[in-house]
């Protein structure tokens, strides 16, 4: 059976002091999708700068892992992440914003084409005393399991607990997402958010009309690689150096976006150039019109460490054991603080779909010491390009990726 599966993994450190019962508008959901997307391109400009060739991360499991961080954040250590995330909110209300999109997310179950399931579970020391209005937030908004470890003397074993969960959560496309010696004895807590999709291109490309074909990763160099065919209806545009095509997924809650430059050699400029709101007005200009679509199959895995990244963007009290407050957690101002952020993202795509995974990872430690009649436009991937995975009712990214060369399938 054909079939596209897409996997979000997030892995957090969080809590706060918020009322369970705060309700969200829909107001707030169109602003956390915004500022979602503000981070989402923030993000990929700062990787795009450190990592060549191919990339592939998922933006809504970093920030939802980040903003349940964020709930145990005070004082400057807030404010700070507040910025960086790009929330406008106060603290109850991005909660609530974030449990509506999940809920958004999650309709995809009602519906034969798809399924989307989300998963949170919270890994806390055995015996370590966090607050209950921080129990009761994760309870309320993220619906969290509880099941306490032991990092004190057991690190690596609670570690090998915690990766066999994520590998159970993801059909074991994210492997050892937390590796040997990121848990140690003053490891505190670990959260674990997992989302799930499968479902199938709502017109999948025939597996006949796939060719080799040259991928020109520069000008002057190509690669062979297998690349799909089709002509049909898609949502297409040509503005501005850029083409756009919307590749939607059985019963058109998700599409995967693609945007290709004219040219190879601008990439760079343009990934230096491209905003949200460029990336929203480009997608209003999408028309539904024949195209012939020439896409390549990929494969590819990216690891990444972001915890220098996100203190490049402004996040710094949050990884310092001298200034950290995440007293929303405990109710001490000066005892947590992240010690690392992971992310693994697996995607492979094919004539059938997509199929996707990743993880992210924040550790918390305790301080040690056309026209009609006119030919069809062709969209011809080709050469580098840039994807995004979208929910198409709240805009939301799950997962955000640049393919320099198909042939290449990272870790």
């Amino acid at each position: 059976m054909a079939f596209v599966k897409t996997f979000v993994m997030s892995i957090v450190l969080l809590s706060m002091m918020g009322n369970p019962g705060f309700s969200v508008e829909g107001s707030d959901l169109e602003r956390l999708a915004r500022g979602n997307l503000d981070f989402a391109i923030t993000l990929y400009r700062a990787l795009s700068e450190q990592v060549t060739g191919n990339l592939f991360f998922s933006p809504h499991s970093i920030s939802t892992a980040l903003a349940m961080t964020y709930a145990g954040a005070r004082g400057n250590t807030e404010r700070e992440m507040a910025e960086v995330l790009g929330f406008s909110m106060g603290q109850e209300r991005v909660h609530a914003a974030f449990a509506e999109l999940e809920r958004q997310l999650n309709r995809c179950e009602a519906h034969a084409d798809g399924e989307m399931s989300i998963a949170n579970s919270l890994w806390p020391q055995l015996g370590y005393p966090f607050l209950p209005e921080y129990l009761a937030l994760l309870s309320e908004f993220y619906h969290t399991t509880v099941t306490p470890v032991d990092y004190r003397f057991s690190a690596d074993s609670a570690r090998q607990i915690i990766n066999g969960w994520v590998e159970q959560q993801t059909k074991d496309r994210i492997q050892n997402l937390i590796p040997d010696g990121v848990l140690t004895p003053l490891t505190r807590l670990v959260l674990v958010n997992a989302i799930y999709f499968k479902g199938d291109w709502s017109l999948p490309f025939d597996p006949d009309f796939t060719e080799e074909s040259d991928f020109f990763i520069t000008p002057e160099q190509a690669v062979r690689a297998p690349m799909m065919a089709q002509q049909q209806r898609f949502r297409y545009a040509h503005t501005e150096g850029v083409q756009l095509l919307e590749l939607p997924y059985a019963g058109e809650e998700l599409s995967m976006i693609v945007l290709l430059p004219e040219n190879t050699k601008d990439l760079a400029q343009w990934e230096n150039q491209i905003s949200a709101e460029k990336i929203a007005e480009w997608r209003d200009l999408m028309r539904s019109q024949p195209v012939g679509v020439f896409f390549p199959k990929f494969t590819m895995t990216s690891t990444f460490s972001l915890k220098e990244i996100l203190i490049s963007m402004g996040m710094n009290d949050a990884f310092s054991d001298q200034r950290a407050d995440f007293s929303g957690m405990d109710g001490q101002t000066d005892w947590l603080y992240i010690g690392e952020v992971l992310h693994k993202a697996f995607v492979s795509v094919s004539e059938e779909g997509t199929e996707a995974a990743a993880a992210t990872a924040v550790v918390v430690k305790e301080r040690s010491a056309p026209s009609h009649g006119a030919p069809p436009p062709v969209f011809r991937a080709d050469r580098p390009f840039l994807f995004l995975i979208q929910d198409n009712q709240t805009r939301s990214i799950l997962f955000m990726g640049r393919v320099s060369d198909p042939t290449k399938t990272g870790d």
